[in-house]
């Protein structure tokens, strides 16, 4: 059962694991660094403890630790419970959300950890933003899509911020980086996936006739540049989403969730 410790004193170093979070160069879940993963939220505490990513400690005030209940029956780390103006001034802003909780990052998955038991999987190269990285776990959740698989230049999946905007669930969707990029796409050919890279190119199948694989993997890249030509040329097929005049694109994120539909509309 979860270990109740107040803490009135924010100098207190038992709190030094969520100690200035808005600080780019000392926060906690800096890969260099601790390279802590941070759950914000009740919902998202939620789905870290019933992930892979196992919690050493929660820091929260009295009204989240009792949302939580029964949820922390089986977890044997301690809850650091706090007045709100001492949690405030530890991690360096007013956290509405009342309540988080740190876990170390276990071993990375492999690639063909991701792929052995999947049908649909998207590969992500040079997404550097960290909210459309979270969305596009949140999306990949909502409608099915097995893991994600990460090339060049691609945020950090745990950054606290990307972790938040996912809802929790870049814990709970398996992720990989691709070894030898883009060469290392030929692992997924192996494992049987027909890669589909999504382009603006008017030129392109359209994405409801592009997906004919048993197993897909849709290939998305970062907003503006897009995916690089030598990552396409690795690909079965171009696809494009049709879009209105005047318009040639949308939000990666959004592009994502509609490429993941569509897996999802056609697989069935």
């Amino acid at each position: 059962m979860v270990h109740v410790i107040d803490i009135t004193d924010p100098a207190d170093p038992r709190l030094d694991d969520y100690r200035d979070l808005n600080k780019s160069d000392r926060r906690p879940d800096l890969p260099g660094g601790k390279g802590l993963v941070i759950a914000e939220g009740v919902l998202v505490v939620e789905r870290m403890l019933t992930s892979r990513f196992v919690p050493i400690s929660l820091l929260g005030v009295d009204r989240r630790l009792t949302e939580l209940g029964s949820r922390l029956g089986g977890v044997d780390v301690p809850f650091y419970r706090t007045p709100t103006e001492v949690m405030d001034e530890v991690i360096g802003f007013h956290l509405n959300r009342g309540v988080l909780a740190a876990a170390r990052r276990p071993e990375p998955l492999t690639a063909q950890d991701v792929l052995t038991s999947a049908r649909t999987v998207a590969v992500l190269e040079g997404v550097n933003d960290h909210e459309n990285l979270g969305s596009m776990f949140r999306n990949a959740a909502g409608l099915g899509v097995d893991g994600v698989l990460f090339g060049k230049g691609a945020a950090d999946p745990l950054y606290r911020r990307a972790v938040r905007v996912s809802m929790g669930h870049v814990l709970r969707v398996p992720f990989a980086d691709v070894p030898d990029w883009p060469r290392g796409l030929n692992l997924l050919r192996e494992n049987g996936f027909q890669l589909i890279s999504l382009t603006p190119d008017p030129g392109a199948v359209r994405l409801a006739d592009a997906m004919t694989g048993e197993k897909v993997a849709v290939l998305l890249g970062a907003e503006g540049p897009g995916l690089t030509e030598h990552a396409m040329r690795a690909t079965d097929v171009r696809a494009r989403i049709p879009m209105a005049p005047g318009t040639d694109s949308l939000n990666v994120a959004t592009a994502a969730a509609m490429a993941f539909y569509e897996r999802a509309r056609t697989a069935e």
